[in-house]
């Protein structure tokens, strides 16, 4: 569990570092999107045959952060709608 987490938060902070701009996300946001990301990538390894859905392999680990940095984008988008239905 506590790796899963620790996964979770690389993720989530690489996905931040990928996606160009500055994210208005806290830390726990951070942790969610990278935990989404991680079960993500863990289900698509799985289905590919390359190890379970909490196995770290490389084919998850970049698609989980592919995900991530998908899951920021929408994260953002959903923001930005509440802030403009807001004003």
């Amino acid at each position: 569990m506590i790796g899963f987490i620790i996964a979770g938060l690389i993720i989530g902070a690489l996905a931040r570092l990928i996606k160009p701009g500055k994210q208005n996300l806290g830390l726990l946001a951070t942790l969610l999107l990278g935990l989404a990301g991680s079960v993500i990538g863990g289900l698509v390894a799985s289905l590919f045959h390359t190890g379970g859905i909490f196995e770290l392999n490389v084919l998850g680990f970049i698609v989980a952060v592919i995900a991530a940095v998908l899951l920021i984008g929408v994260a953002e988008s959903m923001a930005g709608r509440r802030r403009s239905v807001r004003r």
